[in-house]
């Protein structure tokens, strides 16, 4: 069957199709005009572990998630579908994920690496998995991107979309980051892993082609990390849950402030969307939950303002989403899986697929 004939022959009223692709959607990768890379990894996590599950339990959730969208009509016509999930590198993200808590406990009590070899094995064996997996991210995000489509990238912890920036900086001479978290995540080598989930945004500014960084709902953060945005030469902005939150009680709408960070962003934009910048009522099993942050139709507002502002939604990723490790509810993949939609619907609309 084409594309075309699938279309025709599909019931969007039906109840999704658990052998279908993500969404119950009947499409095939080369199909879909949205491609979402899956990557089950959380080694270098330092609180709460878990988000390696987050694809999985999305894709599973999705099912239960509505396809008509009133913002864009007809959007699943355009297509999502999920990249096959690499096994492989979700038995890694375990295999080093019990070696990282051995390592993690040792310097919170004090230990130096550098004194115990065993230590400094672990964040050897750690360090070169991550640029391992960069490689892959990378291979992955560009063999998509390379054939047209809108990518977005499902994590995992929010180290895991570093290799996809490189992917589009061997793309695009230049682009911003609109990052939306709880944290800065501007730490350099973080506990000592060169590509910790908290240096995610400190090594993106390492790539020449992100032009800009723009931090929204920041609320978790530390000196060295205010001191880096501050001293950035304008490179990195950062609107503070604190400020936006307090601007709000003045009598400034979300409206108005969304003009405001959306004028700090240049034509094209990626998104990066860790799933605790909103109120962890609606993610209470991702990793470091933090009181603060925003509803979710505060958020998908922002991102909406990104696409009627004319800008480019370039590519995105989805991070941190972490089901409850007993399996008695599915919230935190429920919410995941509609943000998820909600994004990929956007950006398709701004590359003007639909």
């Amino acid at each position: 069957m084409t594309k075309a004939e699938k279309i025709a022959a599909f019931d969007p009223n039906s109840p999704g199709d658990p052998n279908s692709s993500i969404y119950g959607l009947p499409f095939t990768c080369d199909e879909a005009d949205t491609v979402v890379v899956p990557v089950p990894w959380d080694v270098t996590v330092s609180y709460s572990d878990g988000t390696a599950n987050g694809p999985e339990a999305i894709f599973e959730a999705s099912f239960q998630v509505d396809l008509y969208d009133p913002y864009i009509k007809d959007a699943w016509k355009s297509g999502i579908a999920i990249d096959e999930l690499p096994v492989r590198v979700k038995e890694k993200s375990e295999e080093l994920r019990e070696k990282a808590k051995v390592y993690i406990d040792a310097i919170i009590n004090g230990e130096d690496p550098e004194q115990k070899p065993e230590l400094k094995a672990i964040l050897n064996a750690v360090n070169a998995a991550c640029v391992e997996l960069n490689g892959h991210v990378n291979d992955r995000t560009g063999h998509w991107l390379d054939k047209g489509k809108c990518v977005a990238l499902l994590g995992g912890d929010h180290s895991t979309p570093y290799g996809f920036f490189e992917a589009l900086a061997a793309r695009n001479e230049s682009f911003a980051i609109l990052q939306i978290d709880a944290h800065a995540d501007l730490r350099e080598a973080y506990e000592g892993f060169t590509f910790s989930h908290a240096s995610i945004m400190y090594n993106a500014l390492r790539i020449p082609q992100i032009s800009k960084l723009v931090q929204v709902g920041i609320r978790d953060y530390c000196q060295a990390e205010a001191e880096l945005v501050e001293n950035s030469n304008g490179r990195v902005v950062t609107f503070y849950d604190r400020d936006i939150k307090q601007a709000s009680y003045a009598g400034r709408s979300w409206a108005e402030q969304c003009r405001i960070i959306i004028n700090e962003l240049p034509q094209k934009v990626y998104i990066s969307f860790d799933i605790d910048g909103l109120d962890p009522k609606l993610c209470p099993n991702t990793g470091t939950p933090v009181a603060g942050g925003f509803e979710f139709e505060q958020a998908v507002y922002l991102m909406q303002q990104v696409v009627e502002s004319g800008r480019t939604i370039i590519a995105l990723d989805l991070n941190e989403v972490a089901p409850d490790p007993n399996g008695l509810n599915e919230w935190d993949a429920n919410v995941g899986a509609r943000l998820l939609q909600r994004m990929c619907h956007l950006m398709a609309r701004s590359q003007k697929k639909v």
